[in-house]
């Protein structure tokens, strides 16, 4: 759609005869109809970027033989149609406007009970079981450092003691060092990831989101994230890690793909009917945007959370 310039439109039929006097009852509608455009307008285009109606400079020209219509006649033919398409039009917004509302609504009121559930007993005790290392999270109920059931009280000092496999095991993974330090915390946390230190790599890519949340990596990390959460076993930590994802960058580079991950992992928690709902948002946003292989994985996972067609 192009630059919606009424007042030029109109103006120019009006310049072409004297009919100003005769169609003040027009002036009002086109008046009306600009002010009803530029609402549309900044709802549409929050940021300023303007359109312009599919339509011509003039009215259409009059068949040969019959004699041609008044210029007040043409005019009314052209508020007309303008009118009709402002009705279209904000019908259209109204309509996006409320699937988006119902769907924020939905998965805000998601986001508030998994986090809810972060603070929880049961599910601090089953993260921090196999942390290795404290996590930055602001919920220290759910990161901090505990080791599995045992037979007796475990010190302070044990606590936080790391296995000697799993020390090596850290100690095995390359810290890159290329001079980026940016791209290079980035990396750290994805080889963590790779080499299935999950604890780990959910430590580092935490720390990079809080870090750097304006850089182009952040919606890798926090999409890294959660996969390194759903990968541990943990979707409930993953939903909430890919949501955020998704509301806080929905234009970053892993946005989509973190909206892929969130219907996994609701369906995962048997939160089938949400995951569809995801899954719509997924073709309604990214559908002619994704690659084709995002799209054949969201298209099984509408299959496994069974969908309606």
């Amino acid at each position: 759609m192009r630059k919606l310039t009424f007042a030029t439109l109109l103006l120019a039929s009006v310049a072409a005869g004297p009919v100003t006097a005769q169609s003040d009852p027009l002036v009002q509608r086109v008046g009306k109809l600009e002010k009803e455009m530029t609402a549309v307008q900044r709802k549409v285009f929050p940021n300023g970027v303007a359109i312009e109606p599919e339509i011509g400079n003039g009215a259409p020209p009059a068949a040969a033989g019959n004699p041609a219509s008044s210029p007040v006649a043409d005019l009314t033919a052209r508020v007309d149609a303008l009118e009709s398409q402002l009705q279209v039009l904000t019908g259209q917004v109204e309509t996006s406007g409320n699937r988006v509302k119902k769907l924020e609504d939905a998965l805000g009121a998601y986001d508030a009970r998994l986090k809810a559930l972060e603070g929880a007993g049961p599910i601090a005790a089953d993260t921090g079981a196999s942390a290795a290392v404290a996590s930055p999270a602001p919920k220290p109920a759910v990161s901090a450092p505990k080791p599995a059931a045992s037979a007796t009280k475990p010190t302070a000092a044990s606590a936080t003691k790391i296995d000697p496999d799993r020390k090596a095991a850290i100690a095995a993974v390359e810290i890159p060092a290329t001079g980026d330090a940016i791209e290079d915390a980035y990396t750290y946390g994805f080889r963590l990831w790779t080499a299935k230190l999950y604890p780990e790599a959910q430590v580092k890519l935490k720390e990079f989101v809080a870090k750097y949340p304006n850089h182009k990596r952040a919606s890798y990390a926090q999409n890294l994230l959660g996969r390194a959460y759903l990968d541990e076993g943990k979707p409930a930590l993953a939903s909430v890690a890919f949501y955020d994802n998704y509301q806080k960058m929905p234009r970053g580079d892993r946005a989509s793909e973190s909206l892929y991950w969130l219907g996994i992992a609701l369906t995962k928690l048997k939160k089938a009917s949400d995951a569809c709902k995801v899954y719509k948002e997924f073709d309604d946003v990214y559908a002619d945007k994704a690659s084709a292989d995002l799209k054949a994985k969201v298209a099984k996972g509408k299959t496994d959370a069974k969908c309606a067609a």
